[in-house]
C-alpha cells in the first residue's frame, strides 16, 4: 500500500468524522461506507459516557471535530513533506495509550500508520472503543491498512519500538520495561497561561476553555495561572461565568465538592464562584475543579522559570508575551505538527 493510499485514506475518514459535529449529525451521501457506518457511529457517540463518565457526547463531538478539522488533505500534505519517510520493511511500534481525553492516542495511531510502520495498539480501559471504531472504519475503506493496524488486549508484544503514555509512576515502569528497543516515553505534564491583567473579555472566556474543556482532564488544559501581584480576579470569574453548566455533570460536581472540603479542611484561602476554586500553589497540577495561581513582580522571572522546569509544561496560553505560547482558547486544538512534549514523533518513526 503506498504513502499515498494511506494519506488518502486519512483524508476520508475526516469526511467521515465532519459527519458528527454537530449536535444532530448530518449524513453525507458522498460519504464512503455510511451505509454500513454512520448508524453504529451515531449511537457509539451517544453511547460514550456509559463507557467512561468524562465521555459525554458534548466532549467526545468535540474530539471528532477536531480531527475532522485535522484530517484534510492539505494538512496532512503539510505535514507529511516536512520530513524524508523512507520506503523500507514497516517495524511495529508498539503504542500503549491513555485514556484520559476522548481519542487522546489518536495523534500516536496517525503518525505510525502514515509513517509506514505497523501500530499494535494496547489500549486503556478508560477508552476501549472509539479508535477500534476509526481503525475498523479505515480497514474497511481501505483494506491494505489491515497489514499496518492491530490490537492487543494481552501483554505488548512483538514490537520494534514503542510510544508508550502514563503517569510519573507508570513511565519508571515503562523505562524499564522498554528499555532495549527506541522509545517515547511520556510522563505527567501541565498547561499554564500567564496573564498580564490588561486581557479582554473575550480573551478570558475564551481561556475558560482551556481551563474547562473535557473537565480539565488533558494534559493540555490550564491549569495554573501567573498573575501580576495585585491582580483583580473578578474579571476573570466574571468570564468563567460561561462555563458555569459544568457543575451540572455529576463527577465533576463530585470533585468540586470533594477537592474544595478538603482544601477548607486543610485551612487553605480559596476564591470559589460556585464551580471553581482558585488556590494560590506553587505547584502545576491542580485537582479537577481548581486551578493554581501565583503572583509574579517580573515577567522576565516568570519566563525563566517555565523554561528551566519546561519538562513539566505541555502548553504556555497568553497574549503573545511569553515566547511559543498559544493563544487564548487553542489548547485543545493542535495542529498535527504540535506534538506532545515537544518531541518529534514523526521524525522518531521516520529514524527507526
Amino acid at each position: 500500500m503506498t504513502a499515498l493510499e494511506k494519506k488518502d485514506a486519512f483524508v476520508k475518514l475526516g469526511d467521515f468524522l465532519r459527519q458528527f459535529v454537530a449536535y444532530e449529525p448530518v449524513k453525507d451521501d458522498s460519504v464512503l461506507k455510511n451505509d454500513e457506518f454512520f448508524e453504529p457511529f451515531k449511537s457509539l457517540i451517544a453511547l460514550s459516557q456509559s463507557h467512561n463518565g468524562w465521555y459525554t457526547p458534548e466532549q467526545v463531538r468535540f474530539s471528532i471535530a477536531a480531527w475532522a478539522d485535522s484530517l484534510t488533505s492539505k494538512n496532512l500534505t503539510d505535514w507529511l513533506s516536512r520530513y524524508d519517510i523512507p520506503e523500507r520493511e514497516p517495524k511495529t511500534v508498539g503504542l500503549v495509550l491513555a485514556g484520559n481525553i476522548p481519542l487522546v492516542g489518536f495523534h500516536d495511531f496517525v503518525s505510525v500508520v502514515l509513517s509506514g510502520h505497523k501500530a499494535l495498539v494496547k489500549l486503556s480501559s478508560n477508552d476501549q472503543h472509539l479508535l477500534p471504531f476509526l481503525a475498523k472504519y479505515l480497514m474497511s475503506i481501505a483494506p491494505g491498512l489491515k497489514n499496518f493496524i492491530g490490537f492487543t488486549e494481552g501483554k505488548l508484544e512483538g514490537f520494534d519500538a514503542v510510544i508508550a503514555t502514563g503517569s510519573n509512576n507508570t513511565a519508571r515502569y515503562f523505562e524499564y520495561y522498554f528499555k532495549d528497543v527506541p522509545s517515547i516515553i511520556r510522563k505527567n505534564r501541565n498547561s499554564v497561561a500567564v496573564l498580564t491583567g490588561n486581557e479582554t473579555t473575550d480573551e478570558l472566556e475564551a481561556l475558560g476553555e482551556d481551563i474547562f474543556r473535557y473537565f480539565g482532564l488533558g494534559c493540555r488544559n490550564v491549569s495554573k495561572l501567573f498573575v501580576p501581584k495585585g491582580y483583580d480576579f473578578a474579571k476573570f470569574f466574571e468570564a468563567m461565568f460561561a462555563q458555569k453548566d459544568v457543575i451540572q455533570y455529576e463527577k465533576y460536581a463530585n470533585n468540586y465538592d470533594y477537592n474544595k472540603a478538603v482544601f477548607l479542611m486543610s485551612n487553605f484561602k480559596l476564591l470559589d464562584n460556585g464551580f471553581l476554586t482558585i488556590k494560590e500553589d506553587t505547584n502545576y497540577a491542580s485537582p479537577i475543579s481548581s486551578i493554581f495561581y501565583e503572583f509574579y513582580d517580573d515577567l522576565e522571572t516568570v519566563k525563566t522559570r517555565l523554561e528551566n522546569e519546561s519538562d513539566q509544561i505541555q502548553c504556555i496560553v497568553s497574549a503573545g508575551i511569553v515566547g511559543n505560547s498559544i493563544r487564548f482558547g487553542q489548547t485543545q486544538k493542535p495542529e498535527l505538527w504540535d506534538y506532545a512534549d515537544n518531541i518529534d514523533t514523526l521524525s522518531f518513526l521516520s529514524k527507526l
